[in-house]
């Protein structure tokens, strides 16, 4: 695969295709998080919740950019995707936005909400059986199969320059909305999987707050990425585990991994018990039903094991809120 190096002017280009589509995700203040953090008065902390998107979660911003940027690539071709359900929905919206057929190979155990949104989008979904896909590949062969015998286009759900790009657009927003008010960031909170989020999002903080500190979340059953820093080369999982359902992928995407070993110096892994307990705190101190990959950041927040030290705002990511009532009560049933 030839790795092309995405840049600032690239999220600049994507954020003109976003918002012919979407509006900005809200960036909410969080009051209770800076109590339960006992910042300094100056301080405050900021919730970026792509939870109010058409798809539930961040993923559409790059599913858009990824089609605007594809159409004459695909031309009357249906797209093909893998997903544990975000970026179906994601691309699938994008789907019914340009007018194109796409087909997702979905794991058979992915939440209802993530199946019914998907297909509310038009998009048709094979489904696979995750608990062999590390023995199997199954879900890489249906992928290729698709593209094969259908003759479809294969968009990456992260590793893919588009989807990096549309994916920083998120971040870009945080840049104008507090730039506009004079703020400053010290610290960035981000989950990561395959790296398509924060790899975008790191472009776009780092250039408009070169000063902050940007924090890699992720679980302690999927820690690819903090394993891949502390070697200094890509680390592949052969069966990641968590209730994060969104961030199993095996390894960091290669058009991402530049891109987070340059920005990205620091790395929470966070246990699911935690971040069940993060589910259950932002439902009650905020009264959002968030999934356990949107809550995770917020998590490693509530931890109190990371040095906030600074003068700056801190900017948490709550990358999703697709999660099935029945699986969001057991979790947060703590």
């Amino acid at each position: 695969m030839t790795i092309r190096i995405v840049t600032m002017d690239d999220v600049l280009l994507a954020r003109d295709v976003i918002r012919q589509h979407l509006s900005p995700a809200p960036l909410i203040r969080s009051y209770a998080l800076e109590r339960q953090l006992n910042l300094a008065p100056e301080r405050r902390v900021w919730i970026k919740d792509f939870g109010w998107t058409p798809s539930g979660s961040f993923k559409l911003l790059g599913g858009l950019n990824w089609m605007a940027n594809n159409l004459e690539r695909t031309g009357d071709r249906p797209v093909a995707a893998h997903s544990s359900g975000n970026f179906a929905s994601g691309i699938a919206f994008a789907g019914m936005r340009y007018k194109k057929r796409v087909i997702i190979v979905m794991p058979e155990t992915a939440p209802k909400v993530k199946f019914e949104l998907t297909r509310s989008f038009g998009a048709e979904i094979r489904t696979y059986d995750i608990s062999r896909d590390h023995e199997t590949g199954e879900r890489d062969r249906l992928t290729r199969e698709i593209a094969e015998v259908e003759n479809a286009v294969q968009a990456s759900p992260y590793d893919d320059p588009y989807v990096i790009a549309g994916n920083g657009v998120g971040a870009l927003e945080v840049v104008d909305d507090l730039q506009r008010q004079g703020r400053q960031v010290s610290h960035f909170l981000c989950p990561v999987s395959g790296g398509g989020l924060m790899a975008g999002q790191a472009l776009a903080i780092a250039h408009g707050f070169p000063a902050a500190t940007i924090i890699g979340i992720e679980p302690a059953g999927a820690n690819d990425f903090a394993l891949s820093l502390a070697a200094g080369n890509r680390v592949r999982l052969e069966r990641p585990k968590s209730i994060c359902d969104g961030l199993l992928s095996y390894d960091v995407g290669l058009h991402n991994w530049p891109i987070l070993q340059r920005l990205v110096k620091k790395v929470m892994t966070i246990p699911d018990e935690q971040t069940r307990q993060a589910m259950r705190w932002m439902y009650e101190r905020h009264g959002l039903r968030t999934e356990p990959s949107g809550a995770i950041s917020v998590a490693a927040l509530l931890d109190h094991g990371m040095d906030l030290s600074g003068d700056g705002d801190i900017v948490v990511v709550v990358s999703g809120r697709n999660v099935d009532e029945d699986a969001f009560q057991k979790w947060i049933a703590v």
